[in-house]
């Protein structure tokens, strides 16, 4: 069942990619929950007040990606790994106007782990996050993705090597390195 839904989800992408405006009035029914739970993992680290709402994200998020002309969809994994990024986006500009001038302070250590969410309390912990993400893509681009996939999005491993077309194994090594790199980033600005 889960296998014939992903591969109409592809589908769907493909027609969308090829311009068909039908395809994406037929594909957010199908993929709508999904980007219901991703949002309410990136809303759950937000702090009480937060004046984005779950469904706001979503639909903010869907803005983005309807946008997104000349977007090639390859598949479902692929297609949750940009919506993760448009929703992380979204929540950083959010916290980058809220901060506006406020930069610095005392940071909490945001704490990386297998299945945990960012518990940020505050904006400019998100904005910490998000900036330590941007130097780590100038290192080294594919180990950003693997992080914003597996970490804000929810993927699996061999969803995110699917999306990234490497193995499941340099997905696997690519996290380690990358969750320990953050970590001593995130732990130098205390």
């Amino acid at each position: 069942m889960q296998n014939a839904a992903s591969h109409q989800i592809t589908l769907l992408l493909v027609d969308w990619s090829n311009g068909d405006e039908l395809a994406l009035e037929e594909l957010i029914p199908l993929v709508y929950d999904e980007l219901r739970q991703m949002a309410k993992r990136y809303m759950r680290g937000q702090p009480a007040g937060h004046t984005f709402q779950t469904t706001e994200l979503i639909h903010e998020a869907y803005l983005k990606l309807a946008k997104q002309d000349g977007q090639n969809w390859e598949n479902r994994a692929h297609f949750f790994g940009v919506a993760a990024r448009a929703m992380r986006h979204i929540l950083v500009d959010y916290a980058r106007s809220k901060q506006s001038g406020k930069r610095g302070g005392s940071v909490q250590k945001i704490t990386l782990e297998e299945n945990l969410i960012v518990s940020a309390q505050r904006p400019e912990e998100i904005v910490r996050l998000d900036d330590v993400l941007t130097q780590l893509a100038v290192l080294d681009e594919r180990k950003s993705r693997v992080v914003e996939m597996k970490f804000f999005a929810g993927l699996n491993i061999e969803e995110i090597a699917e999306v990234l077309k490497i193995s499941p194994e340099t997905v696997k090594r690519d996290w380690r390195f990358s969750r320990n790199w953050l970590l001593r980033e995130l732990s130098s600005a205390e």
